[in-house]
């Protein structure tokens, strides 16, 4: 357990935290000659040490001393996000002072929910002050989640009252619920750096989240602009004061780190395991506003924006209420989805608790929890993104994506998801495990409908989409391949990539094709090699379309990879050059035929032979136009024109300047020679 001090300077909190610890957390020069705290301080009890029974297991309970000044709350937060515990402290001598009002709003905007409240210096008021003082803390504390916490009078200097208050909260630790761990990256919010001999770099913190052992690799987030992120190895570990093969979350951890500089990491920045690594300038959160804030909180107001150990400004944008409605401003002592457009970027995950101080970061404003740390710029006022955001407020991360798949129109891209909800590993797979029950391969006459679509990709789930979001894609997909055969009725039908600027333009090319596949499979649609059409719909050949395929095809046949151009077909064949393109055409609707460029036509085993080199060029996922050109035997402007036909089909993607293989693209692996393939595979 992580117990947080609290309160006014000069309260005592340092001299408590000695008297239950023996430890003195005051270790700079300045604090000792001024006797205040001004950085982070940390000591730790354990229970047998104490008196208690070691026996039971009760972890050693670690301490933040924090600073009381008030300019240095923003140092007061660093320490306190991570807490388990609050121990508020309220002077005998002096009562409730304006640090101690302070203190007990940011505890509260932080959604901590235990806490001790002590009353220190007894020994220097009377029995009638110390009853006032109760009065006024439980005035000060009503309404708050330290309304019923227990009250301990205590002299730190003198010893009075320090052991129930030591009992109370190794008590206290004894009752904490463990921390969800597994299936959790790891991820620390940095307060310390500094180096040691022999060990280099430390960083210290608060473990957010998962687990992490000798070894791993982590990655400092946010990195600097315009870089990929710095990777260091774990060297050392000590978790809780104390050297250890493991650390996890809850616990205060000190990681020595190999291949990193003390200058290389700061103050505010986190450590992430790899898989969950993200940074971010725009983030969604519930927030709620303090009760005794004088106004509303409306959408453009400047702010100091703290989450983990970072501060940054930024500004809010109101989004709606808790019900899903748009609203205007946020009320004091309501609660709002906002969104917040910060100055610069920060590591963030879902679930982490963040505090607002006006622009002049003198007063805390409002305090919440995030939602989504990668928030859209655009449509994010629509009832459709509100009622997402309802969705994200379940309390797991499965419930969330359960509620997010019933509102999603697009889909849910899950590698997204889970690393903005900071799940790794095989808990990955486990997340869509339920939702993936019901996304079973359609056979022929199957229904789409009720059925979830989800795609794997290379590591586990990338993407899925709800039940109902498929039924209605399928349908608005059919209909519009309907509509498009009544506008072409001499087509065949589009292309695949056509197809989908038609009918779902803004939906994941993973999706659509994965939708497709699931419409083929359930025999809706017909997938001739790249072109798509209804079962009831095709292009017949007429008699003359008959004789001039059968004088074209031999020559189509024969060459190879070049093609042939549509005049020299006509040429050769001693036919109308307008006849000629017309069949061509046809044939090429039916599949029967490549259009490479316009008038430039393969035959299906010659595309499929190409594609089979481009997959064999693809030994790192991309494919270089100079090693097809090479493999191909091909000059550099036809190989370019081939490569830029499979960009259009789907088999590659072009991804800058180079052509990237669709690892997950079965089109023209068939073998018969028609370049047909398989309907459910071409998709």
């Amino acid at each position: 357990m992580i117990v947080g001090t609290a309160g006014h300077i000069d309260h005592g909190k340092t001299t408590l935290v000695k008297a239950l610890t023996g430890v003195d957390t005051d270790r700079l020069p300045e604090e000792k000659r001024r006797g205040i705290s001004i950085a982070l301080g940390y000591a730790y009890l354990d229970a047998d040490a104490a008196g208690g029974e070691s026996a039971t297991g009760t972890p050693r309970i670690g301490f933040v001393d924090v600073p009381g000044h008030e300019r240095l709350i923003h140092t007061m937060l660093s320490g306190a996000t991570g807490i388990d515990h609050a121990l508020l402290l309220v002077a005998a001598d002096d009562g409730v002072m304006p640090q101690t009002c302070e203190h007990l709003a940011l505890l509260s905007l932080l959604g901590i929910e235990h806490g001790t409240i002590a009353l220190t210096k007894c020994d220097r008021v009377d029995d009638a002050t110390r009853a006032r003082r109760h009065g006024e803390i439980r005035a000060l504390v009503a309404g708050t989640p330290l309304a019923g916490a227990p009250i301990f009078e205590v002299a730190a200097t003198t010893g009075v009252g320090v052991r129930p208050l030591r009992e109370h909260l190794i008590a206290e630790a004894a009752a904490l619920p463990p921390r969800v761990r597994g299936g959790l990256g790891f991820r620390l919010a940095v307060d310390r750096v500094f180096s040691l001999p022999g060990v280099g770099t430390v960083c210290t913190g608060t473990a957010h989240a998962g687990e992490l052992a000798v070894g791993d690799e982590l990655l400092v987030l946010p990195p600097a602009p315009g870089q990929a992120p710095l990777r260091a190895r774990v060297r050392s570990l000590h978790a809780q004061n104390a050297a250890a093969p493991r650390a996890s979350a809850g616990q205060r951890v000190a990681i020595g780190l190999v291949g990193l500089e003390k200058d290389q990491v700061g103050h505010g920045q986190c450590l992430a395991a790899p898989e969950i690594a993200q940074w971010t300038e725009r983030l969604d959160a519930r927030l709620r506003l303090w009760p005794e804030e004088a106004r509303a909180l409306r959408s453009g107001t400047p702010v100091h924006v703290h989450v983990g150990a970072a501060q940054v400004t930024g500004s809010v944008a109101v989004l709606g209420g808790l019900g899903g409605k748009p609203i205007e401003a946020l009320q004091p002592g309501g609660e709002a989805f906002v969104q917040l457009v910060l100055h610069r970027p920060i590591g963030a995950w879902a679930g982490d608790r963040i505090v607002l101080r006006d622009a002049s970061a003198t007063r805390a404003l409002a305090g919440g929890v995030v939602l989504d740390p990668q928030a859209p710029a655009r449509y994010r006022r629509t009832p459709q993104r509100l009622a997402e955001l309802v969705a994200l407020t379940a309390d797991t991360p499965p419930q969330r994506l359960e509620g997010l798949l019933a509102q999603a129109p697009m889909g849910v891209d899950l590698v997204r998801f889970a690393t903005g909800q900071g799940v790794a590993g095989a808990a990955r797979a486990a997340l869509v495990a339920a939702i993936g029950a019901g996304a079973r391969e359609a056979g022929p006459g199957a229904p789409v409908a009720a059925e979830i679509t989800v795609v794997q990709g290379a590591e586990g789930p990338a993407w899925a989409l709800g039940a109902a979001q498929t039924a209605q894609w399928a349908y608005a997909a059919q209909e519009r391949l309907q509509r498009y055969h009544q506008e072409q009725p001499e087509e065949l039908g589009p292309d695949l990539a056509r197809w989908r600027r038609l009918a779902a333009p803004r939906m994941a090319e993973p999706l659509w094709r994965a939708l497709v596949q699931r419409l083929a499979g359930a025999g809706r649609v017909v997938v001739s090699g790249a072109t798509v059409h209804l079962p009831a719909h095709g292009v017949q050949l007429s008699a003359l379309d008959e004789r001039l395929a059968q004088k074209v095809l031999p020559r189509l046949l024969a060459a190879g990879f070049e093609g042939v151009w549509a005049r020299d077909l006509a040429k050769e064949a001693g036919e109308p050059e307008a006849l000629v393109r017309t069949t061509l055409a046809r044939l090429a609707q039916r599949g029967e035929l490549f259009q490479v460029v316009k008038d430039l036509y393969h035959a299906p085993p010659a595309i499929q032979a190409l594609a089979r080199i481009a997959r064999a060029c693809a030994a790192d996922g991309d494919v270089k136009a100079a090693d097809f050109r090479d493999r191909s035997g091909l000059g550099r402007k036809r190989a370019i024109q081939v490569l830029e036909f499979f960009d259009k089909v789907g088999l590659l993607r072009r991804v800058g300047d180079v052509h990237r293989l669709r690892a997950d693209c079965q089109l023209f692996v068939g073998d018969d020679g028609d370049g047909d393939g398989d309907a459910a595979d071409t998709a």
